[in-house]
């Protein structure tokens, strides 16, 4: 295997990996705050279907979880075997968050083992709910550090660069580099604003299914009514990372709105179809692009006129944008129309079509997870280290990767298809109604053990 063979498979093998695990990562990071929430809920209210809500979340969460780790363990070990010549240069820097983000696992999972533990072993709920601060806390800062070693391969800073190696190592000032902000506080909303959707879309399928329960109704609003604010967040957050990029990265803002040439007054291009440098049937909005850059109208935008054509990211990131964005303010529109439909009675809210369009908006979020992600490493290239060092120089020259890349699909398959088959049986086997039959049993006999 040459060595352009060799990268590739390798692109493609770490695209497949960062792909099946930010699934998992994304629900994750998410799930923990929203559990959180319907126990803190559950209580303010005195509201047992919350307190379900929280319950069932977390069983589905575990599972998750487990994939989660071994996928992020794959993306551990193959950033040393697909990529050896980055870690031998980056990897005393990157050392650090890599390790600060297996602590904050653990610390997760520490917690959520107790968590799950002391289910009604407490007989002050406020108390039961304080071990989910830490499992939320956890989970959030394990996003936030990886997150970090991404933000410092797109931002490099805190060393000094002698003879081609890294030596003044400053680790915090490697962290905190000015990637970190927009890249931490994008991966967050957005894990939280796609866990909610994914939930409702659950909530609504149920509904569609016949289960009029009162405990699929409550979890629907309040997953939508997260999941509202969270893309507004995401929204927020999205100009800051633009306005990031105009500053220092402007070819991968170039090539992801196919501004060619430098110029004031840039407009924003969406859809569209590239055909011999030329854009055609797109939507041009004036002055939006050097808005979104500079928060004005008339300022001037970087084209990709300005960089050697081999530096220039892959042109195609465009798309991912516009799938980005386009579903990303879809599920801003969705979930405002059904909490004004909510607070204002109207009908259509609770029609079938209305809710298969809410089942839907949770495999468009994850859909919009995969672009953003694909958009964030694609528009990089072709640098693994920007600035310092290429995606071609890093690769290992092994020829074996293509082997690799077969027996990782195959465990990546398994997972999938194993973990949704559990969940699948986990939630058909002990539905809602029957676990709270159980639950006022349970409590019932506790009362009259207690008046014996």
């Amino acid at each position: 295997m040459g060595n352009e063979e060799a990268v590739f498979f390798s692109r493609v093998l770490t695209e497949l990996t960062l792909s099946f695990h930010i699934i998992y990562a994304t629900i994750g990071v998410g799930v923990p705050l929203m559990i959180m929430i319907a126990q803190w809920v559950g209580i303010k209210k005195q509201d047992e279907h919350y307190i379900l809500l929280a319950r069932r979340w977390t069983r589905g969460f575990v599972i998750t979880v487990a994939v989660g780790v071994v996928t992020g363990t794959a993306i551990g070990l193959q950033l040393s075997l697909l990529w050896p010549n980055f870690m031998e240069l980056a990897g005393n820097v990157i050392a650090l968050p890599l390790f600060m983000e297996t602590f904050a696992f653990f610390f997760e999972a520490i917690f959520l083992g107790i968590y799950i533990y002391t289910w009604d072993r407490f007989k002050n709920q406020k108390r039961h709910l304080l071990l989910l601060i830490p499992v939320a806390l956890g989970a959030s800062f394990s996003a936030i550090f990886i997150t970090i070693v991404n933000a410092f391969m797109n931002a490099p800073q805190g060393f000094d660069l002698v003879n081609g190696q890294l030596v003044n190592v400053s680790p915090i000032v490697a962290m905190f580099n000015p990637a970190m902000p927009t890249k931490v506080a994008h991966v967050l909303v957005t894990a939280y604003m796609t866990s909610a959707f994914v939930l409702a879309a659950i909530g609504a399928y149920r509904l569609l299914k016949g289960s009029s329960h009162t405990y699929h109704k409550k979890a629907l609003f309040l997953t939508m009514k997260l999941g509202f604010i969270f893309s507004i967040a995401t929204a927020i957050i999205g100009d800051f990372s633009g306005k990031y990029l105009a500053e220092y990265q402007p070819e991968k803002l170039a090539a992801a709105e196919w501004h060619f040439e430098t110029g004031e007054g840039a407009p924003l291009i969406l859809y569209g179809v590239l055909a011999n440098d030329e854009v055609k049937y797109a939507i041009k909005i004036p002055y939006a692009l050097s808005f979104l850059a500079h928060s004005s109208l008339y300022s001037s935008v970087i084209g990709l006129d300005q960089f050697a054509e081999e530096d220039i990211p892959p042109l195609y990131i465009h798309y991912l944008f516009d799938v980005m964005v386009t579903i990303g303010m879809w599920m801003i529109g969705l979930s405002a129309v059904y909490l004004a439909g909510a607070w204002l009675r109207w009908g259509f809210i609770t029609a079938k079509w209305f809710r298969w369009l809410i089942v839907l908006g949770g495999p468009l979020s994850i859909i919009a997870i995969e672009a953003g992600w694909w958009l964030a490493e694609v528009g990089r290239q072709p640098w693994i280290l920007r600035g310092i060092m290429r995606t071609s120089e890093a690769a290992t020259t092994s020829g074996q990767v293509d082997l690799m890349l077969l027996l990782f699909a195959g465990l990546y398959l398994i997972l999938g298809i194993g973990s949704m088959l559990v969940l699948w049986r986990m939630f058909r086997n002990n539905p809602v109604e029957q676990e709270l039959e159980d639950r006022r049993a349970e409590k019932a006999g506790d009362i009259k053990w207690t008046l014996k």
